[in-house]
């Protein structure tokens, strides 16, 4: 509801910016995870590197996410085209800030670039960028819908 009109309103954008946020890690979690059920394979397929890796770049991923979907729902009548703004900025900082801490941990620049391209290239960097495009997507939809809460059929205003 608006404040104090009691007519259904738009989500606020820090609340949508939160939610969509939660919903994106999730997304990403679970797809990578089905993901690498489905082709027995690793996500990050370059052993020794540890879990650092590939949890860093899923931070930077995370931020990249709620940086630029924040900047979007800032605007007054956000543009769902913006979305492929939120879904090039995720996907790269997921794969070079994944590449970038794997350079460190390796102590190889091939290493780095292998984590990289395999990450970009491969199901990882679609997974990432799919949940990205769900939840910005998403994130708009919140602003900019004027919905009422879900009400159940005995819930009408006759009965008041």
């Amino acid at each position: 509801m608006s404040a104090g009109t009691g007519e259904p309103g738009p989500v606020p954008r820090p609340v949508s910016l939160a939610l969509t946020s939660i919903g994106f890690f999730a997304l990403v979690i679970a797809g990578l995870g089905i993901g690498s059920l489905i082709t027995d394979a690793d996500v990050i397929p370059i052993l020794g590197l540890g879990p650092l890796p590939g949890a860093l770049g899923l931070v930077a991923a995370g931020a990249a996410f709620a940086g630029v979907t924040w900047r979007l729902l800032r605007e007054t009548r956000p543009r769902y085209a913006g979305v492929f703004a939120t879904i090039l900025a995720t996907y790269l900082a997921y794969g070079l800030a994944t590449g970038f801490v794997a350079l460190f941990a390796a102590e190889g620049i091939a290493t780095a670039l292998a984590v990289s391209g395999s990450l970009l290239v491969g199901w990882p960097g679609l997974v990432v960028a799919v949940a990205a495009g769900v939840a910005g997507w998403s994130a708009i939809a919140l602003v900019r819908t004027r919905a009422g809460r879900p009400r159940w059929p005995w819930e009408d205003d006759a009965d008041e």
